[in-house]
């Protein structure tokens, strides 16, 4: 098979409705935070079976102002994966506590159970997870932990929008799930993001805390719909954060709302030809746990078994490079990062199997629109390049 053009590693799956909603909201005159929000959080509400819904500007501002509403203190520690995107540690630390880090489990890549009761002490506020990939982590083994030592419970489920444990939707397991809805994201709204909660005290703070700690927005205030009197003065009730998201963005995320099933759909059909394609070959694919889940199948990773190859990683990205197919690091681990280094004095031994995985991972492009003759070449290429 000849590429003419290099295979992206990701790519938004956008389709005539999204244009169509964008136009409609674009022709409204309208684009700020208004009802289309207010709708897109209605609706990802009955999607998630969730409480309450606030659709913020990213997954950081969520995993930031859930942080921030339980007033950590400079001694305050937050346990999390070493082995995930850095907004969520710098979240951490710009909310006022100290990120902990709790080695993953070298099969499913998610946070190890074991090593996180290892990290806890009287300083310890809340447990951090990260759905990695799109696999649930090991739920029932956490919440027992978190429920044995009284803490709060956060859900990164930046990959895991559809993602289930034990039939029950991720994110709605403990205080708070935050969801992702940057560009490469299962769903999309360009950039963008929600928290998801039952607990009211926190949405009330994320309510009040979203846009600048104001009493009424500018739709509010100028757009009353079905309200008898206008509003045209507002009240600060504390200094909040400019984390709103704007209705043109939701409008893009009501659409791919409605398309979620059918992109999972194909997103797995890619996933498992890879997996069934590459398990040949001298590396570690992420292990399926055995209880009952559903797998968001947001990255298809893999990382290079030493002891059976003397291949790297440098190898096949140049590799890539020459056969024109993109790839994804997700991630170099937290205590291998510059700044973490030298602010906690962490090393790889902090975390030594996400410091390995970190070192040797690989992300396979994995999106609805992918061309399975594409998916196929991407293997076919593998093969020759441990074959060779």
């Amino acid at each position: 098979m000849i590429i003419k053009n290099k295979i992206p590693f990701g790519e938004p799956c956008l389709d005539y409705k999204t244009y169509s909603l964008v136009k409609k909201n674009l022709d409204s005159k309208w684009l700020g935070t208004g009802p289309i929000t207010k709708k897109f959080e209605k609706e990802f509400n009955k999607f998630k079976n969730s409480k309450f819904s606030f659709a913020v500007n990213s997954c950081t501002s969520a995993i930031f102002l859930t942080l921030k509403s339980l007033n950590l203190k400079k001694k305050d520690e937050i346990i999390t994966s070493p082995l995930t995107f850095c907004s969520a540690v710098n979240s951490i630390i710009h909310a006022g506590g100290k990120p902990v880090l709790a080695d993953i489990n070298l099969n499913s890549l998610n946070i190890d159970p074991e090593q996180i009761e290892k990290k806890i002490n009287k300083n310890t506020k809340a447990i951090l997870v990260v759905h990695f990939a799109g696999l649930p982590c090991d739920m029932d083994k956490i919440i027992k932990i978190t429920k044995k030592y009284k803490l709060k419970l956060i859900e990164d489920c930046a990959h895991a929008v559809e993602g289930e444990y034990k039939n029950k939707k991720c994110g709605n397991f403990g205080y708070a799930g935050c969801y992702s809805f940057y560009v490469n994201k299962n769903i999309t709204t360009c950039e963008g993001g929600m928290i998801s909660t039952s607990n009211k005290s926190l949405a009330n703070f994320v309510g009040r805390n979203r846009l600048h700690g104001m009493s009424q927005d500018a739709w509010k205030r100028f757009f009353p719909s079905k309200v008898s009197k206008k509003i045209y003065f507002y009240d600060v009730k504390n200094a909040g954060y400019k984390f709103n998201l704007p209705d043109l963005n939701s409008s893009i995320g009501i659409s791919q709302l409605k398309a979620i099933k059918n992109f999972w759909l194909k997103r797995k059909k890619i996933y498992n030809i890879y997996h069934n394609r590459l398990s040949k070959h001298p590396i570690i694919l992420q292990k399926m746990n055995d209880y009952n889940f559903k797998h968001s199948y947001h990255l298809c990773v893999f990382y290079f078994n030493k002891r059976k190859t003397k291949k790297t990683r440098s190898e096949l990205i140049k590799f890539f490079d020459e056969n024109k197919i993109g790839f994804g690091i997700h991630y170099r681990a937290i205590n291998d990062m510059t700044f973490y280094k030298k602010e906690y004095n962490w090393s790889k031994k902090d975390a030594p199997n996400a410091h390995y995985v970190g070192n040797n991972i690989i992300s396979l492009p994995l999106y609805p629109h992918l061309k399975i003759q594409h998916v196929k070449y991407i293997c076919d290429q593998i093969d020759n390049f441990f074959e060779k």
